[in-house]
Parts: C-alpha cells; sequence; structure tokens
C-alpha cells in the first residue's frame, strides 16, 4: 500500500464550486486505473467543521507503484497541474489497513504526529496499527489506513467516515475534510492489516 496526497489550498473568497465541478469531470478518469486501490477526493471549505482554509487535497492509497507512476508522470495528474501548477506530493510508507463496515464515505479525517525521540520505533508503529483497528471497528467508519514518512519522521492516520452531523466531532481526531466522490477501482486488493 502506497499512501499519496497533495493539497491546494485556496483563496478564502475561492468558489467552492469550481472544485466540485472539477471532481465530478475528472473522477470518472481513475474508476479503473489500474494500480489504484482508491482516490478520496476530498475538500475542506473555510468555517466549515472548523477549516480554516479552503483547500482541495485528495487521499489515495495506490496498490502499485507503477499505477501510481503512470498516474503522476503521463496521466492526469498533468490536467491538474496545467489548471493549477505543480503542489508538492507527500508519499508515505503504509503501515496497516483495516476495512470498516460503513458503506458510502462522506467524511474523512487525516491526523499527522511526530514519531517521538527515543522511543523504539517498533512499539510506535505497532501503536499505529492498533489505532488503524480501533478506528475501523467505531460505528460508522468505512476504512482506516496508518503510514509514515520515514524523512520528517510523522505518523499519519486517514479514516473514511459515513457521516458527520452538523457541529459534531468526528470520532477521529485530526483534520476533517468533506468526501466529494470516491473512486476506488482496487480497493478489494488493498492489503489488509500491518503491512511489514
Amino acid at each position: 500500500m502506497h499512501p499519496l496526497q497533495y493539497e491546494l489550498t485556496l483563496p478564502a473568497d475561492y468558489d467552492m464550486g469550481v472544485v466540485r465541478a472539477r471532481v465530478a469531470r475528472v473522477a470518472p478518469l481513475l474508476e479503473d486505473w489500474d494500480g489504484l486501490g482508491l482516490k478520496a477526493y476530498l475538500i475542506r471549505e473555510r468555517g466549515v467543521h472548523g477549516s480554516p482554509v479552503n483547500q482541495y487535497a485528495p487521499f489515495y492509497l495506490w496498490n502499485t507503484v507503477e499505477g501510481m507512476n503512470r498516474f503522476l508522470w503521463g496521466g492526469p495528474f498533468q490536467g491538474l497541474v496545467d489548471d493549477f501548477g505543480r503542489p508538492a506530493v507527500r508519499q508515505w510508507t503504509g503501515l496497516a489497513h483495516a476495512e470498516g463496515t460503513g458503506v458510502r464515505a462522506a467524511f474523512a479525517v487525516r491526523r499527522s504526529r511526530p514519531v517521538p525521540e527515543g522511543v523504539a520505533l517498533t512499539a510506535v508503529m505497532e501503536e499505529a496499527v492498533a489505532e488503524t483497528e480501533r478506528l475501523a471497528a467505531e460505528d460508522g467508519a468505512v476504512l482506516a489506513a496508518a503510514a509514515v514518512d520515514p524523512h520528517r519522521w510523522e505518523l499519519v492516520h486517514f479514516s473514511l467516515w459515513e457521516h458527520l452531523r452538523e457541529h459534531e466531532a468526528p470520532k477521529a481526531d485530526g483534520d476533517v475534510f468533506q468526501v466529494l466522490h470516491l473512486s476506488a477501482p482496487g480497493r478489494g486488493r488493498l492489503p489488509r492489516g500491518r503491512q511489514w
């Protein structure tokens, strides 16, 4: 599993309807993309669920590096670069993936935190796996994943949820995103559980 995300932070007065229309137009391009586990088309809107910014921030779980590279180096990513400029693309090493019982993803939560100094790395990574399983077992969870960036020593927990009522706190800590669309051609082939 190869997690990837990029973020486009947009002006405070940006019409997020433009992003919604773009997603509706481009989402079919990845519905059968070989090597893609899933792509969650995510946005944050300033003032909604505590977001300080307008942002388009798709999150991917890739099954293969080849599929990811085809997307980045010769696929639909170029259209995004042409329209918005080239964003920094974050990639992590996958640690764990667990499926929940939820059906339709409406919200996502991403939490990043540093890997503490002076601790056994095995213990930290096992804790991340356990947190992934805990999140996936929550009512309304669609899936959960954990990954690590060993360059910055940062852990990332990502989860998809069926619903989040207005003024309701999510069952996971972190930045809350709206899911505009979920393309998941290889979701069933994503490896589950611990990734080592």
